[in-house]
């Protein structure tokens, strides 16, 4: 008995000095592509600026050659912030274009608003299905001169990827840009973002960047001033999307390896969209796994193309601000992320698809899908083989503290990258607090959104595929302030 004792005690050691060495290899190399990442992200983002200065959008609204936009905003329960957002679309500068909000069949009164504060009335304009769809049951015009752009289309609920795939019918321009109903986009966002499809007819996508509106005092559908939120989870949330959106994808559009265009705001070909079928509406993540099938399509046809993100055009957006919603939000995001690279797994890894096959979808599985497992392991072992007598306390300490001073360089960074180049928040308290927060995530904030998107992986093999309820408050109005 002594004997087997001792022989498992043995395989024990092996075992966890093997994953040991493991976790710190992944720990070097996930910090070194962090770090790379950070690097092109600021190198690409000086290009941009430079581009920008030189750069008349005064010439883009004026032209007859500015390819038409259809704008598509799909809404679910959005009464709080329908208006507002509306109001934001209605107000873009862009020579042509046309406003498509899609009621995906809300149980709340976002119809009722709508109708009410644009004098909407039901038109007789046949619904035409390109895509399969739910059943539409009304489009709603407006007879006011100012409001001749906007089309309301009000169907039964059949989620997000539906509601789009239903703006795409009856949207009657080239591009159509989807957006989040409870986002707002600047004054010009639309113009910058559409910019690359006019330098190069090889753009299929472009993302825009999304940052969050908590805090920011808002009127008539514009960001009057921008300001943190005084909660504490928002201002983790401006991190993490500055990391996110500044540091990650920036890096990866500047080697044509954008897989993820948010779906609060990206702007489409539509016919390469049709060609693949439109949004799926049985998955959780559409927005990125439509991105990967245009990839794919585009590279099985052998088709020149180029996906791309630019940083200034900014759409505004609601955060979630109580725990129980974000963890909700997080671990749909992670279970999105697994049945895109799950329904593609043929790209990954795989030479044929190019920088998307060897360095992007390699990545997103490598780093943020198996990343919350093996850092939570990775934790485990190392405290584990430090009971065990397998490593010492100081590399247990060295360990814990190399890992936290690499999480606040990265946020940090991202904080000072945002600063260096847009300076949104012009307040200097603003400034100091964020690179506060970039340093206190790491203090279990972060390990927070590990655990949800550990439920997020247990919860796709379990079949779940709800979105779950994402209530909103409504943006802040000068009035409230």
């Amino acid at each position: 008995m002594n004997d087997l004792l001792e022989y498992f005690r043995l395989v024990a050691w092996i075992f966890s000095r093997g994953f040991s060495f493991f976790v710190i290899v992944y720990f070097i190399l996930i910090n070194v592509v962090y770090f790379l990442m950070l690097v092109s992200s600021f190198v690409a983002i000086v290009r941009y600026l430079r581009r920008d200065l030189f750069c008349d959008f005064r010439v883009i609204i004026q032209s007859e050659f500015s390819t038409p936009i259809s704008v598509l905003a799909p809404a679910y329960n959005e009464q709080a912030t329908i208006t507002e957002s509306v109001h934001s679309l209605l107000k873009l500068n862009y020579s042509t274009m046309e406003v498509i909000v899609i009621n995906d069949g809300s149980g709340d009164k976002t119809l009722e608003t709508m109708i009410s504060e644009f004098g909407l009335r039901k038109s007789h304009q046949v619904y035409v299905r390109k895509i399969k769809t739910k059943p539409v049951r009304g489009i709603y015009v407006s007879d006011r001169p100012e409001l001749k752009h906007l089309i309301v289309v009000d169907k039964e609920n059949g989620g997000k990827a539906d509601a789009l795939n239903v703006g795409i019918n009856v949207s009657q321009y080239p591009l159509f840009c989807a957006i989040d109903a409870d986002s707002i986009l600047e004054d010009n966002a639309l113009l910058k973002v559409a910019k690359p499809f006019l330098e190069d007819e090889r753009v299929i996508a472009v993302g825009g960047i999304v940052r969050i509106a908590n805090g920011c005092e808002i009127e008539r559908g514009r960001v009057k001033t921008v300001r943190l939120s005084r909660k504490r989870l928002p201002t983790f949330q401006v991190v993490e999307y500055f990391r996110a959106f500044l540091s990650g994808r920036m890096g990866w559009s500047a080697i044509n390896g954008l897989l993820i265009i948010s779906g609060a705001f990206g702007l489409f070909r539509k016919d390469v969209v049709l060609a693949c079928g439109g949004y799926r509406d049985d998955t959780v993540g559409e927005d990125m796994e439509l991105v990967a099938r245009m990839h794919r399509y585009m590279y099985e046809n052998k088709l020149p193309y180029k996906v791309v993100f630019v940083p200034d055009p900014v759409c505004w957006t609601e955060a979630p601000e109580t725990l129980k919603i974000l963890g909700r939000q997080r671990n749909r995001w992670h279970r999105g992320l697994l049945d895109t690279i799950s329904l593609h797994r043929a790209m990954l890894f795989n030479p044929r698809f190019g920088v998307i096959g060897l360095l992007s979808m390699p990545y997103y599985f490598l780093f943020e899908l198996l990343g919350p497992v093996i850092e939570t392991l990775g934790y485990v072992f190392v405290v584990a083989s430090y009971l065990y007598g397998v490593v010492h306390v100081q590399v247990l300490l060295l360990f814990f503290v190399v890992a936290i001073i690499y999480g606040m360089l990265f946020s940090v960074g991202a904080v000072l990258l945002e600063e260096i180049s847009f300076h949104r928040y012009p307040r200097a308290r603003d400034l100091f607090r964020l690179m506060v927060y970039a340093v206190l995530e790491n203090f279990g904030y972060r390990q927070l959104t590990v655990l949800w998107r550990i439920k997020g992986l247990f919860d796709y093999f379990r079949g779940v595929t709800t979105w779950g309820a994402m209530q909103r408050k409504g943006f802040v109005t000068s009035e409230q302030q």
